[in-house]
């Protein structure tokens, strides 16, 4: 044993002496809430640096040819690195922790703590249009999931401290509590209990503090309320919902879509070139596609949405007061879903979240510049590009609840707290209409690899073949006769008998129902070979199925009990019977308070 080893097991005992289960896993709260801020602070600083130091090497953009190249630069720094150095697969940050809890016991690799920060600042900071909040989340995530390990927990706490490190990442990074923890139960749907409402809690607060300590205690958009809720104005923030339900819709088709196109260009340099290449031209003709784009939110929201033109090379042909300028406003909403698309596509790690606050906050500007032009009514733009944001997040990533406090707390938009909840709502039931996942959902959905959001379905998934086989039952040569098989019989507790041959080929089975009446006949033990009296089942399962396609074939069937076989090998049965303990056991254990 290592010394490691040794002194992790008497850290054990001690623990185990000294503190209980209840509070030792609110300390691994409190810790998990600190290196969660900590990595986030990391990130955000890097990516606004990187950000910062690239736009003071000229003064405007038009005049600047070097930020054509600089997302290009970013991917391929990325991508080398994830390569090269991690050598594994980190991208599609939420869909990954989802995954883990549904596939992979909620485990999660050590690099997870770190790479995907590395490589979302190079990424996001050198101009790719995507966010940082799905690395820091799954950087949380993973942060929770090797705490967990290393404290020896089963499977229902290490989700619980995943749970924890994604809404502290949250949390921290937005320095919004409340939204984090409503984060880890919305999208990532943990049990809403006592026991762990209270760690998440904990971690969410802890993120926010230590977040505050070295960013500073300022919410993230400072957003005066100019313009008081107008009740007159709900029936257009009914129609912003609307429309901001089909721009989501917009935004995961063309994701999904360009992500596929990338997916089929089978060399790495390829996609890389191609992508870095377009998200640069897109980037230098319209500056707000840059990085997260929280610049361009920032002017819109202070009331200064001309600010979207002066680095622009389109800045001398039109003022910001006209169509013609809703018109360039509406190119950069179409063209942000393709930007990030593109930067993901081609090899950059980032996320969503941040793109998907971008264009909202641009629709709502859009919404309500549009109607005061002709004069409708009178709406505040500031009012509904703010209120847009939450559109847009209930829309992509299925959360209206996560929206509404989310930009409640990072712009201190409380007064609008009814708008808010209407346009976010109308949002997500206008996209629910039509597609029933998220854009983090829509690809494990596909690949039946979603964790559901029922307990007992859930249980199911984690269950494996390999875990409930039986491998107690004997077996037979097909040219061995009724005789032999009868001794068989005799030293055997079970009623079935897999026929085998030399190479352990699975060739059928033996019932003993169908051999119980000819079975004390001697005079048949030599005439009957075993190969005359087996069955061909009604159907086998394979070793890599899934427990829901086992569970079906039991259904079509009608079978109590089905050979396992890889590659053609006899490996053993399952039984309905051994499923059904098992699954009542991972239950209990699961829905444990």
């Amino acid at each position: 044993m290592s010394k490691k080893a040794s002194r992790v097991d008497k850290f054990h005992v001690w623990r185990n002496k000294n503190i209980s289960d209840r509070n030792f896993i609110l300390v691994l709260c409190v810790i998990i809430g600190i290196l969660a801020a900590i990595a986030a602070v990391i990130l955000k600083t890097a990516v606004h640096y990187f950000e910062s130091w690239i736009r003071g090497l000229s003064g405007s953009y038009n005049e600047n040819w070097l930020f054509f190249i600089f997302p290009l630069i970013g991917i391929i720094i990325t991508v080398l690195y994830v390569r090269r150095i991690v050598k594994d697969d980190i991208s599609h940050g939420v869909s990954r922790i989802l995954y883990s809890i549904s596939r992979n016991k909620a485990v999660m690799k050590l690099h997870n703590t770190y790479s995907s920060v590395v490589s979302c600042a190079f990424t996001s900071g050198f101009g790719g249009s995507v966010g940082m909040e799905a690395p820091i989340v799954s950087t949380g995530a993973a942060i929770g999931s090797n705490v967990a390990q290393n404290a020896r927990f089963g499977f229902k706490r290490t989700v619980m401290l995943v749970g924890c490190g994604s809404a502290a990442a949250i949390a921290a990074i937005f320095k919004a509590p409340i939204a984090g923890l409503i984060f880890a139960l919305e999208v990532l749907r943990l049990d809403l209990t006592l026991n762990s409402i209270i760690p998440l809690l904990i971690a969410t607060v802890t993120g926010t503090i230590f977040s505050a300590f070295f960013l500073g205690e300022q919410i993230e958009f400072y957003f005066t309320l100019s313009d008081p809720l107008n009740y007159s104005n709900i029936p257009f923030y009914i129609i912003l919902g609307i429309v901001t339900g089909m721009v989501s819709l917009y935004f995961t088709w063309i994701n999904e879509r360009i992500e596929n196109r990338f997916k089929n260009i089978t060399k790495t340099y390829k996609r890389v070139l191609i992508g870095g290449v377009l998200v640069g031209l897109l980037v230098f003709l319209f500056p707000p596609l840059y990085g997260e784009g929280y610049t361009a939110m920032r002017s819109l929201l202070s009331g200064n949405a001309y600010e979207l033109l002066e680095e622009s090379i389109f800045s001398h042909f039109f003022d910001h007061t006209g169509l013609i300028f809703l018109g360039f406003l509406v190119c950069v909403v179409m063209l942000k879903a393709v930007a990030t698309s593109l930067t993901l596509g081609a090899g950059g790690v980032g996320g969503v979240f941040a793109p998907s606050l971008f264009i909202g906050s641009i629709t709502g500007f859009i919404f309500a510049r549009f109607v005061n032009y002709w004069n409708i009514l009178t709406i505040s733009e500031r009012n509904f590009a703010l209120v847009g944001m939450a559109g847009l997040i209930a829309g992509v990533i299925h959360a209206p609840l996560t929206a509404i406090f989310l930009i409640a707390e990072i712009t201190g938009g409380y007064e609008l707290f009814i708008a808010l909840i209407i346009t976010a709502s109308i949002s997500y039931l206008t996209v629910v209409y039509f597609q029933p996942h998220s854009l983090y959902t829509k690809r494990l959905a596909k690949k039946g690899e979603l964790i559901t959001h029922h307990k007992d379905k859930a249980v199911l998934t984690l269950l494996k073949v390999e875990n409930v086989i039986e491998t107690d039952l004997k077996t037979i040569n097909p040219d061995k006769t009724l005789g032999d098989l009868v001794k068989v019989v005799a030293k055997s507790h079970r009623n079935i008998f897999p026929v085998v041959d030399e190479k352990i080929n699975f060739l059928g089975l033996v019932a003993l129902d169908d051999i119980r009446e000819i079975m004390f006949d001697k005079s048949k033990y030599d005439k009957l070979k075993v190969r005359n009296l087996m069955i061909q089942p009604l159907a086998k399962v394979n070793k890599d199925d899934k427990m829901d396609v086992v569970m079906k074939k039991f259904r079509d069937t009608g079978l109590w009990n089905l050979p396992v076989v890889e590659n053609g090998k006899y490996i053993g049965f399952v039984s309905r019977a051994n499923v059904f303990n098992i699954y009542r056991k991972m239950l209990i254990e699961f829905s444990e308070d």
